[in-house]
């Protein structure tokens, strides 16, 4: 048996135990197959011992079937386990080879939402797993009144999200209307319309390189900041990926150095915070914020 049917075997076995209700034709269309291979597989679980219910159209494993505690156990995360492995795994550095292939693996089994759960709360949870359901899907959504934080404009955006940053605080998406690839924030988003329609632009979608400050571009600009208590504990507290670029250098005292993607978010990081953060080492920042202080504060 190939790798993608064994993979689709294992998400079926994760709906048929868990408190999903969905149809033949539903749990298809979310495994991007037909109801006809379904049934098939039905018919593999039945022949390892596996008590197929149906009620209302409704398929599940029965409770009595061989080994289900077990497998229930197995390929469900609890919402503390959950938890856990989203911090593991965010642990790893970016650029980690591991990193990748187990987002992968996690990927191909489960549909995040049980992650999402324990980080994503609110209105934005909804709108989490809403985006979550169009990338499983390949589907093209609606950011209902996306709120821009470049030129305050409040409008609807129809885009085809395909991944997501750490801790879904960012969505990546090719906008359809811009024909580019983009990052929208969560939290700007009012709603989510997932539409009918599928990916048309798929072989455009690529992320460009994110920085500690959550900026993405693709050309990067060392930095160095020298920074304080308070400094450094707002920087891990707000830009937690920051905490592997930083060297404590005294008792009292820390060195951020990093690749920015753009000076805005470490500018307004430093801007702050200016009585506890020295800029070491970088002129192009430095410029860059004296000009956006005498722009935009000594009007």
């Amino acid at each position: 048996m190939d790798q993608p049917k064994i993979e689709r075997l294992l998400r079926l076995m994760k709906m048929l135990t868990g408190n999903t209700s969905l149809s033949i034709d539903e749990i298809a269309r979310h495994l991007d197959t037909s109801p006809r291979s379904i049934y098939r597989y039905l018919d593999t679980f039945k022949g390892a011992g596996f008590v197929v219910q149906k009620h209302n159209d409704i398929y599940q494993l029965s409770q009595e079937s061989r080994y289900f505690k077990d497998i229930s156990q197995l390929i469900h995360f609890t919402e503390e386990e959950a938890f856990i492995v989203n911090k593991l795994i965010d642990n790893l550095d970016d650029n980690n080879l591991l990193k990748q292939n187990l987002r992968k693996k996690l990927a191909s089994v489960y549909n995040c939402t049980s992650l999402a759960d324990c980080i994503v709360k609110g209105q934005d949870a909804n709108n989490v797993h809403d985006i979550i359901e169009a990338i499983e899907g390949h589907k093209q959504v609606v950011l209902k009144n996306y709120a821009s934080s470049h030129n305050g404009d409040i409008r609807d955006r129809r885009v085809e999200p395909f991944a997501f940053t750490t801790n879904y605080v960012q969505i990546w998406c090719y906008d359809l209307e811009q024909k580019c690839n983009k990052l929208f924030r969560t939290s700007r988003i009012e709603a989510v319309e997932v539409t009918d329609r599928g990916w048309t632009e798929g072989q455009r979608h690529h992320s460009d390189t994110i920085d500690v400050f959550r900026i993405s571009s693709n050309r990067q600009h060392p930095v160095k900041l020298r920074q304080g208590i308070l400094a450094h504990n707002l920087l891990i507290e707000e830009f937690p990926l920051a905490e592997r670029d930083l060297t404590q250098t005294s008792p009292k005292q820390w060195l951020l150095a990093t690749n920015v993607c753009g000076y805005k978010g470490i500018a307004r990081f430093v801007i702050g915070l200016a009585d506890d953060i020295e800029v070491v080492d970088s002129p192009e920042l430095d410029s860059y914020i004296q000009d956006f202080v005498r722009k935009n504060i000594f009007k």
